[in-house]
């Protein structure tokens, strides 16, 4: 049962953090300091219940994301926008071939992730302080160029604590995309980079689990799913009126509590 409970804890955390720009890698590394599994399994779940968040991406916005069938008209542009997307994480995948178990064994520790935080957090709050008349402000309008260019600035959320949202939308946003665009591809960039880092990750670890412990991947993967439907509807409602500041000073102030309780345990 306690088990059970800390698989939903996770989820819950996973589901609510992913598309927020607070980083969930980075608030899953500070909760698993004090509810994990084993390390092996505690690395998979953690990835798992990303998919499940990935899922309500799609779900979501399904009529955005599905080119087939009569109820969709802009086959064209639906396509189009996966080449986008497609190319938008090509970076990513580079990288993370190259220095993803670096990063893993280095930088997943809470000093990081408060550092990344913080650094995070200010900017946001700076680029939020000088306001912007968005250049592009429907999503097939972006360029593939511009997606490229968001694809190669998510790679700074390689580093726990950045928030691979945070560093898509605000870098969507400083690229000339309106938040609401650049939130929008930040949720499709995600689909494939995470449902790649998943399946990468169940191949990996294969038959290394019990029945109980794919129960708990189950319990986490729904839970993450569910959280993170409602978190998506709440963000694309929250955007279109307000900016993304208190993330920032969310942010902030977490890191320095971070840093505290670091610092006097």
């Amino acid at each position: 049962m306690i088990l059970v409970l800390k698989a939903i804890i996770l989820g819950i955390v996973e589901g609510f953090t992913e598309f927020l720009p607070i980083s969930s890698t980075g608030h899953l590394i500070l909760v698993n300091q004090f509810i994990s599994f084993d390390e092996q399994f505690t690395t998979v779940f953690d990835i798992v219940i990303q998919l499940g968040a990935i899922l309500a991406v799609l779900i979501y916005f399904r009529k955005k994301l599905w080119p087939f069938g009569s109820s969709n008209s802009n086959t064209k542009e639906v396509i189009l926008l996966w080449q986008k997307t497609i190319i938008g994480v090509l970076p990513a995948i580079f990288f993370g071939v190259l220095f993803g178990n670096v990063i893993e064994k280095k930088l997943f520790n809470p000093w990081i992730v408060a550092l990344a935080l913080f650094i995070g957090g200010i900017i946001i709050i700076i680029i939020e302080k000088k306001k912007r008349l968005p250049v592009t402000s429907s999503i097939d309008h972006l360029s593939i160029k511009t997606a490229f260019f968001i694809g190669l600035i998510q790679c700074l959320s390689f580093i726990p604590g950045t928030s691979r949202s945070g560093a898509t939308i605000m870098g969507g946003v400083l690229l000339g995309a309106s938040r609401t665009v650049a939130t929008e591809f930040s949720f499709f960039l995600a689909i494939p980079t995470m449902f790649a880092a998943s399946l990468y990750s169940l191949i990996k670890y294969r038959g290394s689990f019990s029945l109980d412990q794919y129960f708990l991947l189950s319990v986490g993967f729904i839970v993450s799913f569910i959280v993170a439907f409602f978190v998506i509807k709440f963000f694309i409602r929250y955007i279109q009126k307000s900016d993304f500041t208190k993330f920032g000073y969310y942010r902030v102030i977490l890191a320095i509590l971070i840093i505290i309780f670091l610092l006097v345990t």
